[in-house]
Order: structure tokens, then sequence, then C-alpha cells
């Protein structure tokens, strides 16, 4: 059987492409929307676990090829079985390769080109932050098929307003990119043919830092946001005098007192 034209057989269904201390991660199925397959899932889960160890990297890219950003799940593959073992053990690889996103040491921003559904909209709700192109649609669309986006429910209630998050879900309904960002999806909108260059621009801004600050940081804000107000500022306070312990916040300091530029040992 001859390889769909805009992939040829030889190609990853996942690209890495790592440039000064950036990895982006390319879904590479195009001519299927980029679901996410189970060989795709197990992709995406293998090029995490190995970027986690990657004291190289400091900030990840998720980018797609072709028209769309993410589909969502790939819908033939799950129905090649009735077994409810099955469909729980796919959606429990799911839910794990998302919390791998979350718990990565490195800010993961998505970069969405094109139309993200279900499961590929609870991929950009679940990144921590998201570039749009302004020809970018989403939606939680599975109640259209008689099925309730549970999974995607999860990052898309804890980045939208509640009733914003449960009418997308109710109603399957497609929102703008210009909406995505106002209702706090995403955090900015560009011209398509800016996107890739608007992306790269804000994950080098943030790879400037000090890595070890950004680390820190980011499992720290993850890990407040369950906790009630005087345990969420019993913790932060914990990780503030922690962080002040380290080389780079005193190099930091140091360098906006003497009016220099600082030199990070991320460390």
């Amino acid at each position: 059987m001859s390889a769909p034209a805009d992939r040829l057989a030889d190609e990853p269904i996942l690209r890495r492409d790592d440039a000064d201390g950036i990895a982006t991660l390319t879904l590479n199925r195009p001519a299927q929307y980029n679901a996410l397959s189970e060989a795709m899932l197990t992709e995406l889960q293998r090029a995490l676990d190995a970027i986690a160890a990657d004291d190289a990297i400091r900030v990840v890219i998720l980018a797609a090829r072709g028209k769309a950003f993410c589909a969502g799940h790939d819908l033939k593959e799950m129905r090649r079985s009735e077994d409810r073992e099955y469909h729980q053990a796919l959606f429990d690889q799911c839910g794990q390769m998302m919390i791998s996103i979350n718990r990565l040491p490195q800010p993961v921003i998505a970069q969405v080109n094109g139309i993200a559904t279900a499961a590929g909209c609870q991929l950009v709700a679940n990144c921590d932050l998201a570039v749009a192109s302004s020809e970018a649609r989403f939606a939680v669309s599975g109640i259209n098929l008689g099925l309730f986006c549970s999974t995607p429910a999860v990052p898309l209630s804890r980045n939208l307003p509640r009733k914003r998050a449960l009418e997308m879900l109710l109603t399957g309904d497609f929102i703008a990119a210009g909406q995505a960002r106002d209702w706090g999806l995403v955090n900015a909108v560009v011209p398509a043919a800016e996107l890739e260059a608007a992306t790269r621009e804000l994950a080098q801004k943030i790879a400037a830092k000090s890595s070890h600050a950004i680390r820190l940081g980011k499992d720290m804000f993850y890990r407040q946001l369950p906790l009630d107000l005087s345990e969420a500022y019993a913790y932060a306070s914990e990780r503030m005098a922690c962080n002040m312990d380290s080389h780079d916040a005193r190099e930091g300091i140091d360098a906006f007192i003497e009016k220099r530029q600082p030199a990070w040992k991320d460390a």
C-alpha cells in the first residue's frame, strides 16, 4: 500500500528537532489530521520521557504538520474493538501522556496551526502555554457523536471559566482563535505566516531565563493549584526560600543591582 502523498513511508509519525535549547515535537500524520493513535501516544510518551531527562532542553514546542493541529483520538482505530478494557487502557494511556506534559520540568508551548478537536483540544489545554494561528479553531466535539468529552473536560475546566468550558462540552461547537484567546485557552493569536516565528520567540524568551528557576516554578505552579489558600502560601513560601538559596537567584539579584546581564549556572 502506498504512503499518503503528504507523508513518506519512512518518516516518523512524531518528529523531534532540537536547536538552541528548544525541542520541537511535530505531530506528523497530516493525512489523518494528526489524530492521536496508540502509536502516536506511545511516541509522545517516549519523547516526553527522554526530554524530561535532558538538561540541555529548556523549552518544548508541540507543533503539527498539515492543515490540522490534532483531530483527537483516532476514531477508526477506536472502533476496531468494543472491549471496554481496551478503551479504558487507551484513555489511561492518553491521560498519562497528558500528565507527563504537566510534570515535565520544561515548559511546553502548543503551536496550533489548524483545528484542535476533542483530545486535540485537550492537548492544547494541557500544554503550559499556547500560540494559535488566526485560522485555528477549537472544539470538544465528542458530544456530536454521542460521546461526552470527559477526559478533555479535565484540562478544559482548568483553563476556561466553568460555564464557557461546559458550553463547549455540551454543544460541541467550534470557537475561533480569538475566542479561544479571550476565554483563556491560548495565550496569543497571530497570522498563520507568523505562527512559527511567534512561538519560537516566546520559547526563546523563556529559554533565556534560569532553567533552575523555571523548573522549580513550573512544578510549584501546578502543585499549589489544588491547595487551599493558607496551604498554598505555606508551600509557596517554602519554594521561594529554596529558590533564594540557589546560585541563580543570588546571581540574578546581584546582576540587577550591578546593572549587568546575569550569568546563569542553572543551579
